[in-house]
């Protein structure tokens, strides 16, 4: 399963903080799968066959600090554990246009990853695409920051980094 942590579509999808989102869209519009709109999940999925493997994508569209219940939801229902999971979040500490794959367990201050964590509720390594988007000077200003629409420069550079992360398989092979 992959999962790209957002805020809900209509009000937060051009945000920072939905640049999860943003790939599971390039990733869908890439092997031509189209994201349907699944209550029952409290998001948007679908459903990839890469390599003979069966991939669920899913986007909550509920708020990012409760996530965790729409992908805990989904992954019971589909019997995939924490550990099979592949999630794709923003992250202060890298660049706009930087993209690392990690496989360990935390949440390093993120809320969507520490309700996951809580959702899930055991403490088990994972897999996480962390994507750049920067940090403010200010620290009183990362709320505001995450919640706002990158400059052109930086919406570039994150586009372009997801791109290039997809045409590589670079997730999937790491994943898989």
């Amino acid at each position: 399963m992959i999962v790209g942590l957002s805020n809900p579509k209509k009000q937060y999808h051009k945000t920072r903080h939905n640049v999860g989102s943003w790939y599971i869209y390039s990733l869908a519009k890439h092997y031509f799968s189209i994201l349907k709109e699944e209550k029952r999940f409290f998001g948007f999925t679908s459903c990839l066959n890469i390599e003979s493997n069966s991939i669920r994508l899913l986007i909550p569209n509920i708020f990012m600090n409760i996530n965790g219940y729409s992908v805990y939801k989904m992954a019971s229902f589909y019997n995939i554990s924490l550990d099979q999971i592949l999630i794709i979040h923003d992250d202060l500490d890298l660049e706009p246009g930087i993209i690392k794959y990690k496989y360990s367990y935390g949440h390093s201050g993120h809320n969507g990853l520490r309700n996951i964590i809580k959702e899930f509720k055991t403490k088990v390594n994972f897999y996480r695409l962390r994507i750049g988007i920067g940090r403010p000077n200010n620290k009183k200003e990362i709320s505001s920051f995450v919640l706002s629409i990158p400059n052109f420069r930086e919406i570039n550079l994150i586009k372009k980094s997801i791109s290039d992360a997809i045409k590589e398989n670079f997730t999937l092979l790491n994943f898989i």
